[in-house]
């Protein structure tokens, strides 16, 4: 079947690939999209997932054929979603390896040989490049276009030694995140010049909140604090139209004013820098990092659960933590602000990360 083709008209020119940072990652894709990628038309090899330009990804599968030929492994690999074939290639201390192999060495009499244990080592990689139908495969390298099939020629592969699921259940996991926050979100490369300004006017008005949380130490605050630092990134609106000119309806100064303020303050608490303890009509912010009763909350639901056996040699994961804050402190604070929290005792010392997202105190 004929790989299909993206539109000329649709596609991004080739100059502005490399502003995508997908560009240049292994792009942790499902097999079924690599699959129905469309190619470039100006540089074949270069495939297209939602405009984000890709050539190299990253697969995680079990193996449902296998073929071994002297030069390289062909490998069909099945994540769940579809089946794709990986090229993975020998090299020369694999070729080596299996010559010495049919040769055969002698063993040492006694003590420390290096040959024997060169040799060993060597045989532990082989047995890592060397898969068996339902094993687990771990491959990256380049997608290609080889008589009318998709393929990876890779520049990486290895066994995973997974009995548990562990490292499979953490793929599941994390792959739905990419695809959330990186891969389903539509290529920009060339915003108008409205969007620029927006964009703009928000960064400033974020970083212009930050610096004030800084230099006055602000535990809490309400919109009408800041409000006025925000009046100069405000364009000044004429006060009369030219006569040769009809008057355009828009948003007031004001309007504006508050619409920048509302955007600012919502990027901010996305971040975990700020966050509404109690949401009623008195809009009170609380600045997570100054916030002390948050982080002794956060210190003492640590201390406690770490005391019963389920915790006692892991620690808790940030979702336990995150749960019990919401259910003794506030229901409002988000996982950013947890994350905030976190990091700030860990840098004083008052909690540890003893793993990948648990944490348990001194």
């Amino acid at each position: 079947m004929q790989a299909p083709t993206m539109d000329p008209a649709e596609e991004p020119p080739s100059m502005l690939w490399g502003l995508d940072p997908i560009f240049s990652a292994f792009a942790r894709l499902y097999v079924r999209d690599i699959l129905q990628m469309t190619e470039s038309t100006q540089v074949p090899g270069i495939y297209f997932y939602n405009s984000h330009p890709i050539y190299k990804v990253d697969v995680l599968g079990t193996v449902v054929y296998q073929r071994e030929r002297e030069d390289f492994f062909c490998y069909g690999v099945d994540d769940g979603t579809g089946v794709i074939n990986c090229l993975c290639w020998k090299n020369d201390v694999f070729k080596e390896e299996e010559n010495s192999s049919k040769s055969g060495v002698k063993p040492s009499d006694g003590g420390f040989n290096p040959v024997s244990e060169l040799k060993k080592l060597r045989q532990a990689q082989q047995s890592r490049c060397r898969l068996e139908i339902g094993e687990l495969l771990r491959v990256r390298g380049p997608v290609k276009t080889s008589r009318q099939q998709r393929e990876i020629m890779a520049s990486c592969f290895y066994k995973v030694n997974d009995p548990v699921m562990a490292v499979q259940i953490a793929w599941m996991m994390e792959v739905p995140q990419l695809y959330r926050q990186c891969y389903d979100k539509p290529l920009e490369l060339q915003p108008t010049a409205t969007g620029e300004s927006a964009v703009s006017s928000i960064g400033k008005a974020t970083n212009i909140i930050k610096d004030f949380f800084k230099q006055k130490s602000v535990s809490r605050f309400r919109p009408y604090d800041v409000q006025d630092l925000l009046q100069p990134l405000i364009p000044r609106q004429p006060q009369t139209a030219p006569a040769d000119q009809e008057p355009v309806a828009g948003p007031s100064a004001c309007q504006q004013l508050r619409q920048l303020l509302k955007d600012a303050l919502k990027i901010l608490q996305d971040e975990g820098i700020v966050y509404r303890k109690v949401k009623s009509q008195d809009e009170l912010y609380h600045v997570t990092a100054q916030d002390k009763d948050l982080l002794i909350a956060v210190k003492d639901i640590i201390r406690e659960d770490c005391k019963r056996e389920k915790y006692a040699d892991k620690g808790c994961h940030i979702l336990h933590i995150l749960s019990a804050v919401r259910q003794r402190y506030s229901l409002n604070v988000s996982r950013a602000a947890l994350e905030l929290v976190l990091k700030s005792l860990e840098c004083n010392s008052d909690v540890v990360s003893t793993s990948d997202s648990h944490y348990t105190v001194f």
